[in-house]
Formats: C-alpha cells, structure tokens, sequence
C-alpha cells in the first residue's frame, strides 16, 4: 500500500515513517508545485465527498466505514466509469489489461 500526500511538515518526520513502516505502508510524497502527481487522488476522494459523505449522517464509525467500503467497492471500482479510464469502471479497465472478461 501506498500513502501519498503533498509536502506537509509531518509526512517527513521520523515518527510517521516508523508508523508506515510499522504499518507495511510506503509512503510518497509529491513534489513542490506539481498538481499533476495526486490530481486522481483527489477527484476520488472529491467524489466520495460530493456523492456518499454530504449526502448521509451515520450513527458511529462502524457505519461509516462500512458506507465507505460499499461506495468504493461496490460502486466506484466496478461500476462507476472513470475518464481516466477510458470511461471504463476499475474493474473493466484490469481486466482488458489483463485480457479475462470483467464480471461487474
């Protein structure tokens, strides 16, 4: 797995690299000025804001992770068609790459 962020001040401390590699995550930072190097990250995260956070309240944690994996599990990566794709879903896009038929 992979943390990217741009250059904040606590993505070079010591103390976050121990905890990604604690937690067997590699973390990526962008370079200064460069708007291009996470413009994917942040239509997602864009979308999953506009489409499923503003549009719901949840009782606890649980609820919301659990509206999180079902939005980018079962919507985002296997039906909702993204431009950077070809406006094919995440799924269909690995699978041509792949050659086996996409199931979703």
């Amino acid at each position: 797995m992979v943390h990217h962020s741009d250059q904040g001040s606590q993505y070079p401390s010591i103390a976050f690299g121990a905890r990604c590699q604690e937690a067997d995550v590699r973390p990526s930072t962008g370079t200064v000025g460069d708007a291009c190097d996470n413009a994917l990250c942040e239509s997602f995260f864009a979308t999953l804001e506009c489409e499923l956070l503003d549009r719901h309240r949840f009782r606890g944690h649980a609820e919301a992770r659990l509206a999180v994996f079902e939005f980018i599990e079962g919507f985002s990566n296997r039906r909702r068609r993204h431009s950077a794709l070809g406006y094919r879903s995440p799924v269909a896009f690995e699978a041509a790459q792949s050659g086996v038929r996409a199931t979703a």
